[in-house]
Formats: structure tokens, sequence, C-alpha cells
């Protein structure tokens, strides 16, 4: 299938955390007390691992020698519920947020590239609060932290990528195999960023019946896993007809590092689009309603992409890219649920609704596997496990499909 996006998508992952941050007075930032961050090029402390619900400003001391960030992340390791970056060296910065009561982690990031250091456990206890400020307020703190989460992903996929080509341009292989789909993961919750930005997405990502229909040259990931997997002599490419060694030689040393550096240099161009000025206004103009759409059109990667096997199609890593595609839904829905919830009971039995939808699909996939375990390869799921997961697609879809309206009401 050729992947053709709208930059709705990008917007969709979108706002971030909207019950854990907010506008915050000073009255209350100074009623709380700051807790203490110094950041080092390979530890991240903080005074406490605990504090009480409410506005919490961390004052962030840089005591290392590179340019550094700092983030409070949600339970699940990956949505980010505040952000301070471009720490210089000797220099502080304060990240202020409003934390409802639970688990959290705290991080630095040294070189804002990466997957940080000093990962340590956070605790807040206390009585649940209400964010304050405006709605416009709320929403467009939502974007800045999606801006941070989007940042944060292809920071940790600069280096994930020249891991991974650095093991395929050697030859070894066996760990360029292991490497592919989780160095993918991190694109896959953020590719509808690359997908806006002309030919980027199809030389990052493009599989190679996609770019002999666009008429292209095939480079990406897809084109380094054909080399890795190697088709045997009767195996077929993805449009079902064509024989997959016909006109087919696996890559000399020479077009590997050609390969390798192409990827190096695309991923490289999508790390500094997601840092520009350029990124951020494209976020402002999208809206609540690119948030919510974008739900749903991740949701319909999965559909149209991953579940027919046709992705990755030489290595049969698909059920990574799925689960990843599945996290970025669920993600933008969490950003724009509370807008729903307070929509009326209408908005809230459609959040339940959608809630149940993403925990049915995930206990489904979990049968086979997860990101951090690693998922069976796609060809060993049944034509029943397909039929289930596609049912199960279908029916978060359908109430997906009314979160827009709902939330613009």
């Amino acid at each position: 299938m050729t992947r053709m996006r709208t930059w709705g998508v990008v917007a969709a992952l979108g706002a971030t955390a909207l019950v854990l941050a907010g506008c915050v007075a000073k009255t209350d930032v100074a009623a709380s007390g700051a807790l203490t961050v110094t950041s080092t090029d390979t530890s991240c402390e903080v005074s406490t691992g605990t504090a009480t619900s409410g506005t919490l400003a961390f004052s962030v001391a840089n005591s290392g020698s590179q340019v550094t960030e700092f983030y409070l992340l949600a339970k699940d390791g990956l949505r980010i519920v505040g952000e301070v970056e471009n720490i210089a060296p000797g220099a502080s910065r304060t990240l202020t947020v409003v934390a409802q009561p639970g688990d959290y982690f705290t991080l630095c990031k040294p070189g804002m590239v990466g997957d940080g250091v000093g990962r340590a456990a956070f605790s807040v206890t206390g009585d649940a609060v209400k964010a304050s400020g405006d709605d416009a307020t709320q929403k467009q703190k939502a974007v800045d932290l999606y801006a941070a989460f989007v940042k944060d992903q292809v920071e940790q996929l600069v280096p994930a990528t020249a891991t991974f080509v650095a093991a395929y341009e050697s030859g070894d292989d066996e760990k360029a195999r292991a490497l592919f789909p989780t160095t993918r993961g991190y694109y896959e919750r953020i590719e509808p960023v690359a997908e806006s930005l002309g030919d980027l997405d199809p030389r990052i990502d493009y599989r190679e019946v996609d770019a002999v229909a666009a008429g292209l040259s095939w480079t990406g990931f897809h084109r380094i896993e054909k080399d890795l997997w190697v088709p045997s002599q009767d195996a077929l490419n993805a449009d079902g007809a064509t024989p997959a060694w016909q006109n087919w030689a696996p890559s000399t040393p020479t077009e590997r590092a050609t390969h390798g550096a192409q990827l190096i240099a695309d991923v490289g161009q999508l790390n500094d689009y997601v840092h520009s000025d350029d990124f951020l206004k494209a976020l402002d103009e999208q809206g609540i309603a690119g948030i919510s759409n974008g739900a749903i059109s991740l949701l319909d990667e999965v559909a149209t992409g991953k579940i027919s096997g046709e992705e990755d199609w030489w290595s049969g890593t698909d059920l990574y890219d799925f689960a990843a595609n599945v996290e970025g839904s669920k993600m933008a829905f969490s950003l724009v649920k509370d807008f729903a919830v307070a929509s009326g009971a209408q908005g809230s039995e459609l959040s339940g609704r959608i809630d149940s939808g993403y925990a049915d699909l995930e206990a489904a996939l979990a049968t086979h596997g997860s990101l951090s375990a690693g998922f069976v390869n796609y060809r060993q799921l049944t034509e029943a496990d397909k039929r289930q997961l596609t049912d199960l697609i279908n029916a978060l879809a359908e109430p997906l499909s009314k979160l827009t309206s709902t939330i613009l009401q």
C-alpha cells in the first residue's frame, strides 16, 4: 500500500497529559517550594523522590559539560508531563507543573540526544487537584508538551539509528536484525511528522512496492531490511506477483555504507525539523481537532498496513510497528480525553468505550509478545489471530470516529 497521510495526524499524538499539567499561579509555586535537580553528563539527582500533589517546581542546575534537558514522565515512561530544555552548562532553569497523585519518573538528557540518564521513580501523594487556567491555555500547554514528546522520540531515534546502521555496515547482521524493530519503534510513534515533509518519509520508510509505484529510488529502513532478511528463491515481493530475486542482489559493503549514510542523514533532517520554529508553528495551527483525528489516523495505519503483514515484508516484525502505532493512538486519545468528558454525559460514555477498546486490543496483542520482550514473527499468527485483532481494531475505530465531533461541541 502507498501511504498518503495528511499533516492533521501530526498534531495528533498531540497535546499531552492535560490532567497532569496546567497554568500555574506564582503564589502557588512559592507555597509548594522548589525541588532541586542536579544534572551532570552521567547523572540526574533529584532532591527527593516524593512530593505532595499540586504545583511542583523543579529547579534544574546543569553541572555538566553539555546542554541538557529535564523531564517529568508519566508512569508509562512515554508521556511527558513536563520538560525544560536548553539548559546550558553552569545555568539553571525551573520546570513548574501541576502534578496529580500517582507514579512518575524523572530523567535528564545531557546533549539533548539519546534516552537520557538518571531515570528514577518519583511518587506524588495527596488529593487530586484541578489545574487552573482557561480552556485556550490548557490546549496550548498540551500542544507544547506534545512538541516535547516528539523531540524526545526523535532524539532517541538518532542514536538508535546510528547503532543500527553501524551493525549493518559492519556486516553484523544478527545484531542489526535484533535492532531493526526496536529502532523503528521511535519512528512509528511520530512518523506523521516525517510524512508532512515532502519525500522525507518515503526516503526513510517506504516499502519497495511503494517506491517503485512512486518512481522513487528505494532507500531507508525497508531497503536495509531486505539485505538483513535475504528472501528465498521462491519468495514474492509485497505485490504478490514479482519474484523477490528478480533484478535483485544483496548490497555490497560499499552499497551498504551508502544506504546507511542516507538513513542517518534523513533521520538527522527529521531531528533538525522537530527542533525548529516551523515545527512549532505547524503544531499551533492544528488545534484540538488535529489531536483527535490523529488518534483515528494512527489506528487506521494499523488496520491498513500492519494487520495485513505488508509493512515489514521480509522480517515479519510487523507486530512491533503495530504496538508502537497503538501506543501513539492511545496517547493521542489520552491527551483529548478530558475535553470529551467535559462535554457532558455523552462524551463520558464515549470515553469509557474508547478506554475499553484500547484495553481489549492491548490484551490481545500481549498474547503475542511485547515491545520490551519481543513479539513473535507475524507469519506465526493464524488467520483466527488476525481476525481477532481486526475485529478489535474495528470495534475501537467506531467510537474513535466520533471523538472529534464530541470534543468540538
